[in-house]
C-alpha cells in the first residue's frame, strides 16, 4: 500500500527553522519525484519545491527560494524539506506528494500525506 507521511510541523517564532519530513512505504522514493506543497486557509494549494528521480530539484514558489530546500535520503526512503528564516506568512498546513515527474500542479500528484501543519509566529 502506497503511503506517505509528513512529520515535523509544529510551532516557531518568526526567523526560526524547521525540517519537514515525508516518509514514504509501499515504494521506494528512488524511482519517483516527490513534491511539497502549502496550503493557507482559504487559499489555494501551491507548489513549493520537488525533486525528482535524479535528485534534480525544482523550485516553484520565489517567496521561499534561498530559505527551503529539499533532499532525499534514500536509505531512509524520506524526503525533507528543510525550513529557515520562517515567516508568518509561511503559516500552512504541508504535504507532500508522489508523481512520476516534477510539476507544480496539484492536479498531477496521485498519492498525497495527510500534512503537517506549521505555524510560525511570535
Amino acid at each position: 500500500q502506497v503511503q506517505l507521511v509528513e512529520s515535523g510541523g509544529g510551532f516557531v517564532q518568526p526567523g526560526g527553522s524547521l525540517r519537514l519530513s515525508c516518509s514514504a512505504s509501499g515504494f521506494l522514493l528512488d524511482y519517483y519525484a516527490i513534491g511539497w506543497f502549502r496550503q493557507a486557509p482559504g487559499k489555494e494549494r501551491e507548489g513549493i519545491l520537488c525533486i525528482d528521480s535524479d535528485d534534480r530539484n525544482f523550485a516553484y514558489l520565489n517567496s521561499v527560494k534561498g530559505r527551503f530546500t529539499i533532499s532525499r535520503d534514500k536509505g531512509k526512503n524520506t524526503v525533507y524539506l528543510q525550513m529557515n528564516s520562517l515567516k508568518p506568512e509561511d503559516t500552512a498546513n504541508y504535504y507532500c506528494a508522489r508523481n512520476s515527474y516534477c510539476s507544480d500542479s496539484v492536479q498531477r500528484y496521485n498519492y498525497w500525506g495527510q500534512g503537517t501543519q506549521v505555524t510560525v509566529s511570535s
